[in-house]
């Protein structure tokens, strides 16, 4: 009979939202590398009241020599840093592991604190398991490609590897995972349906945005599973558990034409609504018919990268493609024929020379946003503000740099209340923007999202909305966007729900 390495993994998901649960299918994707290796457990800090006790109750045992975080900036990072730095000082032993594009990005203050031994840079497929069997039998791990690590005073970087066909990755064990956390609770009630199912067909992204987080994790590159593969694992959840709505959490899910019509083709008889994220310039090349086709499919509503209609700030994104503002105004209009909801996302407050040249152009952003918004009233719009992210060998990096930003230079730093807004892309802490400029974008939005609630708030019924848009109605017409103290008050007493933030 097969048996097991005596050491156990424990594999943790920090907590990343207040009360909507998802599958974690980044955490699972490494317990899948090491099933019928290595045994393993998840301990979801979305599931758990007192993650910490769940994560000690197993390192008391002695059995789990290695842990692995999965970990994004903001809500994650709030309550990985000071696991860590518990498990550091209980549990001295553990060897700590950190994967995911928070580490990937800021791997030098995570590796200098000295709570984490290791960061997986990229996929953890193959190193992570690797990882673990080297120091688990005292082989060398210099080798090991996607590893970041301190050897003495220094940190090294092993080459990134291949991204691995994902047809060729084990399965995901959703019936262990059933085990240790029911899979009905990860199903919730969303716009899309009553059991939801959170999924990744995909990983990367072949631009190279220099606002985006994932850019210095994938450097381009997309791998995606067949569409039969990817159908094949969401009807085993529909039938199992009866996911009737899909969120494909991909960075991209669309870049291939011929993927999506498959995939549609399959997933049309399963009477499933769903949603991804796009590029518009991809998009805008695919056939009526496929467009069509996808919506036949279930396709409800899609995340496009809009970020400006500014034709210099889309270069200054290094946006790559084809994207323009005239491509963005019109693909709003070509989505209504398919009644397919475009979700435009917009990045305002990005760098400039000037102080005037900043101001202008987020009020040519708000300009164009309304002028989206006349042309296909259905169109959600999602905004953010420029938030650095540290791509090596951006150009728009290095002005942030010139301008003086700096990130924390000490991983508790992360934790602080302006630095988790900071990572939601609402309080960015630039030196270019005044109190003046943040406070027109977020006014701003606020009217907006008054005049036009989001359809994706399922709790804000037909009475509220009408009551929200006429009070917000003579601020949008009159582009008076200053102190909507009236919209903010019933915006909370209805807990309106920010999908830039909270998801559907």
């Amino acid at each position: 009979m097969f048996q097991l390495n005596m050491a156990k993994v424990l594999l943790f998901n920090p907590r990343s939202a207040p009360a909507k649960y998802r599958i974690p299918n980044s955490i699972l994707n490494i317990a899948a590398s090491v099933e019928g290796i290595y045994d393993w457990v998840i301990v979801d800090g979305n599931r758990e009241i007192d993650p910490y006790a769940k994560i000690a109750s197993y390192l008391s045992t002695g059995e789990y020599r290695y842990i692995g975080f999965t970990v994004m900036p903001g809500p994650q990072a709030k309550q990985a840093i000071p696991f860590a730095m518990r498990i550091r000082e209980d549990f001295p032993g553990t060897t700590m592991i950190w994967g995911g594009y928070f580490p990937t990005n800021q791997f030098k203050v995570i590796l200098q604190s000295g709570y984490v031994d290791f960061v997986i840079n990229g996929p953890g497929d193959y190193a992570f398991p690797r990882l673990v069997d080297a120091l688990e039998n005292n082989k060398p791990y210099e080798l090991i490609r996607n590893l970041i690590y301190r050897s003495g005073d220094k940190l090294l970087k092993t080459p990134k590897d291949d991204l691995i066909e994902q047809d060729t990755l084990p399965p995901l064990p959703y019936d262990k995972l059933n085990r240790l956390y029911p899979i009905e609770k990860y199903l919730g009630k969303t716009y899309l349906g009553e059991k939801t199912l959170a999924y990744h067909s995909s990983i990367g992204c072949p631009f190279t945005c220099s606002f985006c987080a994932v850019v210095p994790t994938y450097e381009a590159r997309w791998k995606a599973k067949s569409a039969l593969h990817t159908y094949q694992d969401i009807k085993f959840i529909k039938d199992q558990w009866g996911a009737d709505a899909i969120e494909f959490h991909d960075n991209n899910f669309f870049v291939s034409e011929k993927r999506t019509v498959e995939f549609s083709r399959l997933i049309k008889s399963e009477k499933m609504s769903w949603w991804g994220m796009a590029r518009i310039d991809t998009m805008d090349r695919f056939k009526d018919a496929s467009l069509a086709l996808i919506r036949e499919a279930g396709c409800k509503i899609i995340f496009f990268g809009a970020e400006s209609g500014n034709d210099k700030v889309l270069k200054q994104l290094d946006k790559g493609g084809t994207q323009t503002g005239d491509q963005i105004a019109r693909f709003a209009e070509r989505m209504k024929k398919f009644d397919i909801i475009p979700e435009y996302s917009f990045v305002l407050g990005t760098p400039a020379p000037t102080e005037e040249e900043v101001m202008e152009q987020i009020e040519f952003d708000i300009g164009f946003i309304k002028k989206i918004k006349g042309i296909n009233p259905n169109t959600e719009i999602i905004m953010y503000t420029y938030s650095p992210v540290p791509t090596e060998g951006s150009e728009l990096y290095a002005e942030v740099l010139s301008k003086g930003f700096s990130f924390p230079q000490k991983l508790e730093e992360w934790i602080s209340p302006q630095w988790e807004n900071f990572d939601m892309r609402k309080n960015p802490l630039t030196p270019w923007l005044t109190p003046e400029m943040i406070d027109k974008i977020r006014n701003f939005e606020t009217v907006l999202n008054g005049y036009y609630p989001t359809v994706s708030d399922i709790r804000l019924g037909a009475m509220k909305r009408k009551v929200v848009r006429w009070v917000s109605g003579l601020r949008y017409k009159a582009n008076f966007y200053r102190y909507p103290y009236e919209i903010k008050l019933l915006h909370k007493l209805w807990k309106y729900r920010r999908p830039e933030t909270q998801g559907f």
